[in-house]
């Protein structure tokens, strides 16, 4: 059986990895007989924020911590991932992983990424296994590895454009679709960058998990 490993960055789209998305992510590989693991930094997000209000919350949280709410428990560091004992990676997004895993959301193009992150993306890739990332997470795929082609929805969302600084490309797509990069086996759908209900979120994830081909 295939193993995948998923990477979180806390719990809540505000400050951590979006619930849906990274549900929705592991229920599409268990559909597709696929077992995962998941991973998360063990480090302190960004901020912790209140999700009914958006305001900032004075108090700190870890994001492999918060990361086992979505796992049930079931998280290891991420500074422990081993590629070669994964088939693939996969990245749900989030507003809050382009603040933890990656500082796209505080720093644009000058954003800088963990370097736990920067290893898993560069050594599942040099091991020519495939990557699927979700909503924000094209961006740190594009950061790290340059010159692959990614979705984030629309054409003209400021991330599309962006991105470009990384000589990356995009590929502009609706609700529930994914954008394939077959040479550097990268597997995109755009999620929450678009305005998608839960089904689209769905559509998209399993798409992403079927053409990765586990």
């Amino acid at each position: 059986m295939k193993k995948v490993a998923v990477i979180l960055g806390g719990c809540g789209s505000c400050d951590g990895s979006e619930i849906n998305e990274a549900v929705m992510a592991l229920l599409a590989l268990d559909q597709h007989g696929v077992k995962y693991q998941c991973f998360a930094p063990d480090r302190d997000q960004y901020e912790v924020i209140n999700s009914l209000t958006g305001a900032v919350m004075m108090e700190r949280r870890n994001m492999m911590v918060e990361a086992a709410r979505i796992a049930r428990g079931e998280v290891k560091p991420l500074r422990s991932l081993d590629a070669s004992d994964y088939d693939a990676l996969v990245i749900p997004g989030g507003v809050g992983i382009a603040k933890n895993l990656f500082t796209y959301f505080i720093n644009g193009v000058e954003m800088t990424v963990l370097p736990e992150v920067e290893k898993a993306i560069r050594d599942i890739h040099a091991q020519g296994k495939p990557i699927g990332a979700m909503c924000i997470a094209p961006v740190v795929v594009a950061k790290v590895l340059g010159n692959v082609s990614v979705t984030l929805g629309d054409d003209n969302c400021a991330p599309a454009k962006d991105i470009k600084t990384f000589g990356a490309s995009h590929i502009a797509t609706e609700q529930g679709g994914l954008a394939i990069d077959r040479e550097n086996k990268i597997f995109t759908t755009p999620c929450f960058m678009l305005k998608s209900t839960l089904k689209d979120i769905y559509e998209g994830a399993y798409k992403m998990i079927e053409a990765m081909e586990l």
